[in-house]
């Protein structure tokens, strides 16, 4: 049995997952609107009044639990469930508001010998699997840049928790920070920038800096908050360029030519379910952490997120 905590837009998205991949389980959703239009939406079922009072019922251990909750309840959701007993997890990401959280909740985790694994979906979609094994052939990355540009006069309407709004870096922008190391290397030595401010607290409005990752390879990023811009990575072989912008897209540019050519994806999972979750939880469900981020490696970069995003380590 698999717990489904959540009962948001995410957890729709990991419901039809489940469903095709035939798997046991029970949704615990907290709200009754959302929780009326999940199982209208999905037809799924769902205990409602949160995961307190579920626990409350004392109800058999699953094997295994999804959290999908918003950003400002994932630290405290894992917490309850790893004391209950459940000790494998898909946790999604971040895993906490910030860095203090993030660490405080690997602590916890190492301590009750718990395995949590942070859901940064994108490493699961097709075009990242495709580009890392074109990047293979290659040779490897010599150099990559990436940018990560939020849209804030955006993401400050629909955010209304102002504590996540202060950590909008790490809420969204590791999203693509973590892609990027994930297939151009992790870092090794960086210099980081930071200027401006916008209206949130503690907040730069303007990143960019340069390293060289543990392999070798140089990288350096950008990114302009108060601009135009959007997330983008490019990654840098013998042969050429390769260009995931948007994300959910692989382009090539050759080496001696201005061209780039999209590369054509076989794969269609990515098309039936929202990009990357199919392969992301069957990898969690069949216990194969080729592509999954664990909650140990996440938490060593945090000193890395901090010196990109200007917040304090």
């Amino acid at each position: 049995m698999l717990w489904l905590v959540g009962a948001g837009s995410l957890a729709l998205e990991y419901d039809k997952v489940l469903k095709a991949i035939n798997i046991e389980y029970c949704v615990i959703g907290r709200g009754k609107k959302s929780a009326k239009y999940f199982s209208s939406t999905s037809g799924t079922k769902v205990f409602i009044g949160g995961l307190s009072k579920y626990l409350i019922s004392r109800p058999s251990v699953a094997s295994r639990a999804i959290v999908a909750v918003n950003v400002e309840e994932l630290k405290s959701t894992c917490i309850k469930l790893i004391n209950y007993g459940i000790k494998d997890i898909l946790l999604e990401k971040p895993g906490g508001v910030n860095a203090k959280e993030i660490k405080e909740l690997y602590v916890f985790a190492r301590n009750k010998k718990a395995n949590i694994r942070i859901a940064y979906n994108r490493r699961h979609y097709s075009s990242v699997i495709k580009a890392k094994q074109l990047i293979k052939t290659d040779g490897g990355v010599q150099s990559f840049n990436f940018e990560f540009t939020e849209w804030t006069h955006r993401s400050d309407k629909f955010v209304k928790n102002n504590r996540v709004l202060r950590n909008w870096f790490f809420a969204n922008s590791t999203h693509v920070v973590d892609l990027a190391f994930y297939l151009g290397g992790l870092p090794q030595e960086i210099s980081s920038f930071v200027s401006d401010k916008i209206k949130w607290k503690h907040s730069p409005s303007v990143f960019s800096g340069a390293g060289k990752t543990k392999g070798g390879s140089i990288f350096s990023y950008n990114a302009h908050w108060k601009s135009a811009g959007r997330w983008s990575i490019e990654l840098l072989t013998a042969k050429g360029k390769y260009i995931l912008c948007p994300l959910e897209k692989l382009f090539f540019q050759p080496r001696g030519s201005l061209k780039r050519k999209e590369i054509k994806l076989k794969s269609k999972i990515d098309e039936h379910f929202k990009p990357g979750f199919y392969s992301q939880v069957k990898a969690f469900i069949d216990n194969k952490d080729k592509h999954l981020l664990s909650l140990s490696r996440h938490h060593s970069m945090l000193k890395i997120y901090c010196k990109i995003s200007g917040h304090k380590f």
